[in-house]
């Protein structure tokens, strides 16, 4: 196995890892934050980079292109909060309906295809899979993403400490008592997952542009690599972080992580086949490791003089 081999292809797991650490930072809202289970992510990051594609397409602005993929990641967040609010479905249940219906959305956007490619050659993109090495680094995608990862971060930490931000973590805290206090929580529930969708939409977006393509089935298994940047980053650097900002700092670098790891899986040589399974593994044993670590690592209480603890 040749290592340079290996170091080459380390710049784009960076790359990677910071766009899907967008999409993990999105996870962490509903999944932390807001203490539920959004499956409709699976659709979002199929439908931000189909709406992208398709607006560049028709030849509008790479910027707008990427605005309105986020917004309408940030309405099929909106569909899942009504499903749960309004029309009293489990969130769980009306994220995986949200996704079921943008399957057939996102063919539409499409065009019927399953997917639509785009070249750097014809289009101003923001990033590239081609823009990841011997480019000015002003226009380095590993850069251009990480500047993207530490703006959303700042308007996160500056969002919940306002008033609404607040009432959004109160109501993932304790929604019985968040009602008490007079708080909306249903809105703040459609808020939190209009957020985390957006966000979504938005990795999707760059995610699309940085591959050169867009395809219906981008988003298989969102969930899955959202929730490993999230518990890989809670547990790496859980002695660490502890400030708001550097939480979802950690989120980011959890998926960079993930995607480092990945490649060096491939390059051992795992067939690239069984790269969903072991995504699964690797998250199973992330989720088990509180547990584990309380069960079997903890230490044992000691008792007085007296017998008492």
């Amino acid at each position: 196995m040749d290592i340079s081999s290996l170091l080459s292809a380390m710049p784009g797991a960076f790359a990677q890892g910071l766009i899907w650490g967008i999409m993990a930072i999105g996870v962490y809202i509903t999944y932390k934050i807001q203490d539920v289970a959004d499956l409709t992510v699976d659709g979002t990051m199929s439908l931000g980079g189909a709406v992208c594609i398709l607006m560049l397409t028709n030849g509008q602005n790479i910027w707008v292109a990427v605005i309105v993929a986020t917004l309408a990641g940030m309405l099929a967040g909106l569909v899942t909060g009504i499903f749960h609010t309004w029309m009293g479905i489990p969130v769980i249940l009306a994220g995986i309906l949200t996704q079921l219906g943008l399957y057939s959305i996102n063919l539409k956007i499409l065009g019927g295809k399953a997917n639509q490619a785009i070249s750097a050659d014809n289009y101003n993109l923001i990033i590239s899979l081609r823009y990841v090495k011997g480019v000015p680094f002003y226009k380095n995608t590993i850069l251009i993403v990480a500047i993207f990862v530490i703006i959303i971060i700042g308007i996160l930490y500056w969002f919940f400490g306002t008033e609404r931000g607040c009432s959004i973590r109160a109501t993932g805290c304790n929604p019985n008592m968040s009602r008490a206090q007079g708080i909306n929580t249903n809105f703040n529930t459609v808020l939190g997952l209009m957020l985390s969708n957006g966000l979504v939409g938005l990795a999707s977006a760059l995610y699309a542009q940085y591959q050169g393509f867009a395809d219906v089935n981008a988003g298989r298994g969102a969930i899955v690599i959202g929730l490993a940047a999230v518990i890989i980053g809670g547990v790496v650097f859980e002695k660490i972080f502890h400030n708001f900002a550097l939480k979802l700092l950690a989120v980011a670098l959890g998926a960079v992580i993930y995607y480092v790891v990945l490649q060096i899986v491939i390059w051992l040589g795992l067939d690239s086949n069984y790269l969903k399974l072991l995504s699964a593994l690797v998250v199973a044993v992330f989720l088990a490791f509180p547990y584990w670590k309380q069960k079997y690592m903890a230490k044992p209480i000691k008792k007085g003089a007296d017998g008492n603890a």
